[in-house]
Formats: structure tokens, C-alpha cells, sequence
């Protein structure tokens, strides 16, 4: 297993020698974590790629993307079909991780048991967000660890199981990043907004960049926006303001990695361990 970084420096190298390419790369490298909760991203010779039997999506270069569940137990199963018509089979097991137990109070009830007119909206909005999170665009924007969002202290972690007022909860899928409110929000990587809303029920200003193979990141509860949809934007650009829109108790940023509809831990995509702080 080589780095990320190391990957793409590779890749490069190879994209400008085509018929090296052919003859001497190396079969299927996979490069990450390989854990649960983590991205993948695999690199190999010309080829077509299946993971359990879906087919993915192979950039020129022979870059490719897929995800480990937070609680995947299973190995996930890769073959490859190359143009020279030899094939590769691979099983890639996760390793198992340790989640913590959180609690939150002081949620306005309405958060913890909303009414059936807000259920209703919720629903709505969560389905706008799974709509985004289909696409499954060109774009290589994930190949290289993502810089942080923004400075501050990571205040919960990914895969932590969530009791809010005292009721038990989804396990929190995403990272909260506590900084100062109107804290400028820089995209991480390159890629494409795919959502903009200002004030979703639950997770207020909601942003969705499309970072391209399905692979995507989410930005809530911000008081402001600075991007719409459609717009490209590269690593650093601002594309909103920290706040504590929708469900918090302070402001914060949830930053949340989506392989399609698989919630990733992006803390295990980053360059480095933790935020600068703020």
C-alpha cells in the first residue's frame, strides 16, 4: 500500500508515458486507511472495475473510488477486467474501530421529537440530499487528502452513538469542527456544488460539493452561504460561513464524506490529523 499523495504523484508520472503505462504498471493498488468509515482509492492499467458487483467508474488515468461502511464486517470484493484481457480478483476487509458514546442536551424538543408537519419537511430535504448525492461525475477532486474546512477543535467525532436529551439516536455520521461564528468554510478540494440550501430544518445552511466518482462533502449548519448551485470551486475557496443553524447547541461545522449514499469519516482523508485551531 502506497500514500495517497504518492499515488497521484505516480499517476501523473504514468499519464505522461501511455505505452509505459500498458507494459510496466503494476496491478490493483489500493491506498487509505482501509478501515471502517474510510475512503478508497485504487489505481490500476487500463481496466474495467466492479466492487461487489457494481461497476465504477475509472478515470483515464486509472483512478477509482469506493467506500468502507462505518460497520462493515464483510470484505468488499474487487475484480478487475483489464484491456489486455487478463483479470484480477481482490478482497479488501476493514478493520473494525472502536465508536464513543456522546451525549447532548439542552436540544430544543422540537429537534429531538419533531412534530409530523416537520417530519414531513424533513423528509423532503433529506430526499433533495440523496438526489445530490446520486451524481456521479468525471472530476478527480478526491484523489488527494482533503485540507480542513476550517480551524477549530474537532468537538465530535465520526461514528460516535448519539443520545440527545436523553433519547438515543442515529450514530453521528459526519465530524463537528467548534469555531467561532461567520469562521470563513474553504472547500477542501476541488469539485462542483451540487447543493446550496440556506435553511434546511435540521442542519440549517447545507452545502454539498461534488468532488466527482461519487464521492462527495457536506457542509452544515452555516449562517451563510457563499456558493450556489453549479458553481466549480477549487481547494481554498470560501463557500461559507460557521453557524449554528438547524439542530446545535453551538457553532460549529458538521463536515460530512459521502461515497453516493455511504457516510465516510473524512478525518481518515485528510492530510493531516486534526484542524489548525482557531
Amino acid at each position: 500500500m502506497i500514500s495517497r499523495r504518492g499515488l497521484v504523484a505516480g499517476v501523473c508520472a504514468l499519464a505522461a508515458a501511455p505505452l509505459r503505462l500498458k507494459a510496466d504498471s503494476p496491478p490493483l493498488i489500493l491506498t487509505g486507511p482501509m478501515e471502517q468509515g474510510s475512503l478508497v482509492i485504487g489505481f490500476a492499467r487500463p481496466c474495467s472495475v466492479t466492487v461487489d458487483g457494481a461497476r465504477l467508474r475509472v478515470s483515464e488515468h486509472g483512478i477509482f473510488v469506493f467506500g468502507f461502511a462505518y460497520d462493515q464486517t464483510a470484505p468488499t470484493r474487487l475484480e478487475a477486467r483489464y484491456d489486455d484481457g487478463a483479470q484480477e480478483r481482490r478482497e479488501a476487509l476493514p478493520r473494525p474501530r472502536q465508536y464513543e458514546t456522546q451525549s447532548v442536551n439542552g436540544l430544543p424538543e422540537r429537534f429531538v421529537a419533531p412534530s409530523a408537519e416537520q417530519l414531513a419537511r424533513i423528509e423532503a430535504e433529506n430526499a433533495r440530499v440523496f438526489e445530490a448525492r446520486k451524481r456521479d461525475t468525471a472530476g478527480v477532486g478526491f484523489a488527494e487528502p482533503f485540507d480542513w474546512p476550517i480551524p477549530g477543535i474537532v468537538s465530535s467525532l465520526y461514528g460516535s452513538r448519539r443520545i440527545d436529551n436523553g433519547k438515543p439516536m442515529a450514530p453521528h455520521l459526519g465530524l463537528d469542527i467548534a469555531a467561532p461564528e461567520n469562521t470563513p468554510i474553504r472547500a477542501p478540494a476541488d469539485g462542483e456544488v451540487s447543493l446550496a440550501e440556506p435553511d434546511f430544518f435540521l442542519t440549517g445552511g447545507t452545502t454539498l460539493l461534488d468532488h466527482g466518482h461519487g464521492v462527495s462533502t457536506a457542509y452544515v449548519h452555516q449562517n451563510a452561504l457563499r456558493v450556489k448551485v453549479g458553481d466549480r470551486v477549487r481547494r481554498g475557496d470560501v463557500i461559507g460561513l460557521v453557524g449554528m443553524k438547524g439542530r446545535a447547541t453551538g457553532p460549529h461545522l458538521h463536515w460530512g464524506l459521502n461515497w453516493f449514499q455511504m457516510r465516510l469519516d473524512p478525518s481518515r482523508s485528510t492530510a493531516t490529523p486534526a484542524p489548525a485551531r482557531a
